[in-house]
């Protein structure tokens, strides 16, 4: 709980009572290694604060390695599938996570609780939603105005512990490659 008190104590100055509240409505969760929590056709019902642990945004084909990674959310970050949980309609992608990873969680449900209860609620909410907007928008413009190589160096400069923990194969399809170029790329480097 420390770790999404810090990160809302850096956006906003929230006091005990709806600090107190917003913090009943969290559940703690560990989702294994590999687990996919969030299928297609699934409704994302909860927003999360990652406080281990990575998590891959993807959309699943039949054959595995042509699977699309458009997305990871890493510690002291929040994971949804954020169109889902917004418009309470079935998700197209499926969310996994790529190591143990802890989560808090708020229901949609509850959260409107928190925006109609909490002085806080909705500038919290508001703010956390322009970040996983930044978040996408900055990978969009990458993908735009970036080379492969570029986007692969940046992305390490970002994350670096990145290489250790996240298979070729996902890091080659989120930066918009096939896993032989990106082996080029790597080589090149």
């Amino acid at each position: 709980m420390e770790q999404i008190k810090a990160y809302i104590d850096q956006i906003a100055t929230i006091s005990k009572l709806d600090w107190d509240f917003f913090k009943s409505k969290l559940q703690r969760r560990t989702i294994p290694k590999k687990t996919i929590f969030l299928k297609v056709n699934e409704i994302e019902n909860n927003i999360s604060f990652i406080e281990s642990g990575v998590v891959r945004l993807f959309i699943p084909k039949e054959n595995p390695d042509k699977e699309t990674t458009f997305g990871f959310s890493f510690k002291n970050q929040f994971v949804s599938a954020y169109d889902s949980f917004l418009t309470q309609t079935p998700s197209l992608y499926q969310l996994q996570a790529l190591t143990e990873t802890n989560i808090l969680s708020i229901s949609h449900k509850d959260l409107q609780e928190v925006y109609k209860t909490t002085q806080i609620g909705n500038l919290i909410g508001r703010l956390t939603a322009e970040g996983l907007f930044l978040i996408k928008s900055k990978r969009e413009q990458n993908l735009l105005n970036l080379s492969a190589e570029e986007r692969y160096l940046n992305l390490f400069k970002e994350r670096p512990e990145l290489i250790k923990i996240i298979p070729l194969k996902y890091i080659s399809s989120y930066i918009g490659v096939t896993a032989q170029a990106l082996s080029r790329i790597r080589k090149r480097l």
